[in-house]
């Protein structure tokens, strides 16, 4: 029998062990993003370069002013310099070029609204209630700020809906729930219509209701200065608050994440910034191309209407990635060129007490290939069908609604006015119905809302059938349809 001291026992698996690492460290190579097998802290990222946009035209770029972006794209977005002189002293910027597929980012056959400047479009904003079908007891909280996200086609319902419960304090409480819509007209093949107990919940235009009782979600507060995944480095460039990030991902499956959103002004360090996911708690610096134009205009000192004055960018809603042609098309196929991603991001005008008094809708696009280039924001904000802005009055909001204008012409002519009382000269307008003429909102439609807000979006359930249900659920066509959640005066949702 073989026999080994107690300190000689170990002598074989040192050896072993000491083996293994000197085998490892000289025969594989740690990628830089990675921490070294050593027992220390990795070093910090290096702070980027980062030069004001006002300052392009007139401050020579570094040799290495790229050293901390991705590499361009085979095709520009944007032509960077005119002329046959390309020094930086001399670059001029213009808009993107005559790309094909992404002409139709360029055309709206919708007029915008004369006073507000908003386009509204056809789709209804429908009720959302958390009150299943045969409920254990009643329902009482106050549900808003809603996401809502599509579920597979082999999930027994259509939506997950992650919603916020009013409660005091800082604490934010969350409960979520399967979903269906159900439809009072148009329903398609799996889609079901409204009962008389979803009316009665929802309203007669139907909407999203739970399949089954809301679960609750304590997400305790997460500090941005005490999160490691996913921060925004370097430390310098990090807010107070942090939030309203969103993540995107290349062709290649690679992860971003967009943090912000903002006219890159003297007084903002930040402007547009996202960064790419490195693994293990990693994220690169910020990634624009430090010559990309921005398409965010803050500038409003030459505006006349005072409500249109004071507006901030706010990042809002997640991304979604968009193929430029029609999924009915059997011709068209994703390519670098006809692929983009689309957001929902809002300008937020606040009223004389400084509180929101509403946000505006706006769509921004970027390439889907690196540098993921920003290529356009929409020119005017987004209502919906049944939406109104504050800062207007209920006749300008509704201007360009044809049934509202039937409306006031039907109750003009039931009402005639009566031109004594608008003249002032009236003597008593008590009980007196021709006053209601020179009152808004003249016989047409009222205020619907204070001021909406959207907080996220998704392709449609059931939008192509198995082939499409097995894909990406965050890939879609010009025809597809989207869903976006909206919440109403911080006390409802949509």
């Amino acid at each position: 029998m073989i026999y080994f001291p107690p300190l000689r026992r170990l002598l074989l698996p040192a050896t072993i062990f000491l083996t293994v690492i000197v085998f490892y460290r000289s025969s594989f190579r740690v990628p830089s993003s990675l921490p070294s097998f050593v027992l220390h802290a990795p070093p910090p990222p290096p702070e980027g370069i980062r030069i004001p946009i006002t300052s392009i035209r007139s401050v020579p770029l570094p040799a290495n002013a790229t050293e901390n972006h991705l590499p361009p794209a085979s095709q520009f977005f944007y032509d960077l310099y005119q002329g046959s002189n390309h020094s930086s002293s001399t670059m001029t910027f213009s808009k993107p070029i005559d790309n094909p597929a992404l002409q139709i980012l360029w055309q709206c056959p919708v007029q915008p609204n004369r006073y507000t400047n908003h386009i509204r479009i056809s789709a209804l904003v429908r009720n959302i209630t958390q009150i299943a079908p045969d409920p254990l007891k009643p329902e009482n909280r106050v549900f808003w700020n809603p996401t809502i996200i599509s579920l597979p086609y082999w999930a027994e319902n259509q939506y997950l809906v992650v919603s916020r419960i009013v409660t005091d304090g800082n604490h934010q409480e969350n409960v979520m729930c399967e979903a269906n819509i159900c439809y009072v007209e148009d329903a398609r093949a799996g889609e079901q219509p409204c009962t008389e107990e979803d009316l009665n919940l929802l309203g007669p235009a139907g909407g999203l209701r739970c399949a089954s009782a809301p679960i609750s979600l304590n997400v305790p507060p997460t500090p941005a200065e005490q999160c490691f995944e996913l921060t925004r480095n370097p430390p310098s460039t990090r807010s107070g608050i942090e939030k309203n990030w969103m993540p995107f991902f290349s062709s290649s499956g690679e992860s971003y994440i967009h943090y912000d959103l903002s006219h890159p002004t003297n007084t903002s360090i930040h402007g547009r910034t996202f960064a790419k996911l490195l693994g293990n708690g990693f994220t690169t610096t910020n990634l624009t191309d430090p010559l990309e134009l921005p398409c965010l205009i803050d500038d409003d000192s030459k505006e006349i209407d005072p409500v249109k004055k004071g507006g901030t960018w706010h990042q809002a809603t997640n991304s979604l990635r968009l193929i430029l042609c029609n999924r009915t098309d059997p011709q068209c196929r994703a390519t670098d060129e006809n692929t983009v991603f689309f957001a929902i991001i809002h300008r937020k005008f606040p009223n004389y007490l400084d509180l929101p008094l509403r946000y505006e809708r706006h769509f921004m696009v970027w390439s889907a290939s690196p540098p993921f280039s920003l290529l356009g924001i929409s020119n005017h904000p987004i209502l919906m069908a049944n939406e109104t802005a504050s800062g207007w009055t209920e006749s300008e909001n509704w201007s360009d609604d044809p049934l509202n204008v039937e409306m006031v012409s039907r109750f003009q002519s039931q009402h005639p006015p009566n031109l004594a009382h608008m003249n002032g000269n009236s003597t008593n307008t008590n009980n007196n119905n021709n006053s209601m003429i020179s009152m808004e909102p003249f016989g047409g439609k009222n205020y619907w809302a204070y001021f909406t807000y959207t907080v996220s979006i998704a392709y449609a359930w059931g939008r192509g059938g198995l082939q499409e249900e097995v894909g990406d659920k965050n890939e879609g066509f010009l025809d597809d349809e989207v869903v976006l959640a909206i919440g109403i005066d911080d006390k409802g949702q949509g």
